[in-house]
């Protein structure tokens, strides 16, 4: 089934969903696209003794609850974008069944985040790294305190590239958002080896050495990049080559960007948890809304 380009936004009622919703509404007025938010409800089952079913009344209510935090998004959005087009989609049952079943069909999902490891209802720790980890499509997840101001909402799009087959997909993407935005995108690429580690004895010849790799590294990226700058020729491109671990140089380029995208390897080594070391510790501190892209399905 071909995807639908549209934008799916999950709310649960909570300030880090609304503020989802900001970043949702207004990525879809950039590229052009609808709306969709989505919100799935549960019926309390320790209520009923097995085999009773609940009242029609409590389903009515439930879907009532469900609705006004959909208006409500829906008016958070329409404030950021007044004249994007916006659907819903209501769901009983787990957000993450809802969220990892619409992924096959649409664009993006953006969810909320409260930040420092805690995630906000429908939001939680479990569901968003289980749609991080198992999305078709890749996700979003704005923290609370991911705030468009006027200095990074013209911010740049920031990219982790490692030359790895995610890693193009991820670039890939980041070349489109930064497109729609009219951002320039940064592109870094980090390189640790404590054999070019500087000692106080032989500082000078590392500096030499690190200069070379710098260099070596550079013609990479460049390599990396070439086909997606002469799809995208109005992106403008800064590269980096950071002597730094992954997690620290894509969040200090990502202070004052408007998105950061990374590739997720998937080897987060728990059963079930497949995100790469490097996402999940940038989910927790990255500076600005983050995009994981995962490799395509076997």
């Amino acid at each position: 089934m071909a995807k639908e380009d549209i934008v799916v936004v999950a709310v649960d009622g909570s300030e880090a969903s609304k503020n989802a919703v900001r970043w949702a509404a207004n990525t879809a007025m950039k590229r052009g696209i609808p709306l969709r938010i989505a919100s799935s409800y549960t019926v309390p089952q320790f209520l009923y003794a097995e085999g009773m079913v609940p009242p029609k009344e409590l389903f009515d209510d439930l879907q009532a609850e469900t609705l006004e935090k959909i208006e409500a998004a829906r008016a958070v959005a329409h404030e950021v974008a007044p004249d994007i087009k916006i659907g819903h989609t209501i769901a009983e049952g787990s957000p993450i069944d809802m969220l990892l079943e619409m992924s096959h069909d649409v664009t993006m999902v953006v969810m909320g985040s409260r930040g420092m490891g805690g995630l906000s209802g429908m939001v939680m720790g479990s569901v968003s790294a289980s749609v991080v980890s198992h999305a078709s499509c890749p996700v979003v997840v704005v923290r609370e305190d991911n705030q468009v101001t006027e200095s990074t909402k013209y911010g740049p799009v920031v990219v982790g590239v490692d030359g790895s087959e995610v890693s193009q997909k991820a670039t890939h993407y980041a070349f489109a958002e930064a497109a729609a935005r009219g951002a320039e995108l940064i592109a870094v690429h980090t390189w640790m080896d404590m054999q070019v580690q500087a000692s106080l004895a032989g500082l000078s010849a590392a500096q030499a050495e690190w200069a070379e790799v710098e260099k070596e590294q550079g013609v990479l990226l460049t390599e990396r990049l070439a086909e997606f700058q002469a799809e995208y020729p109005d992106v403008p491109v800064k590269k980096v080559i950071a002597r730094d671990r992954p997690v620290r140089a894509l969040a200090d380029a990502a202070a004052g960007a408007q998105l950061l995208v990374v590739g997720s390897h998937g080897r987060g080594g728990f059963k079930g948890m497949l995100l790469g070391s490097t996402s999940r510790a940038l989910l927790q501190n990255a500076p600005c809304p983050m995009m994981v892209v995962r490799p395509d399905s076997e």
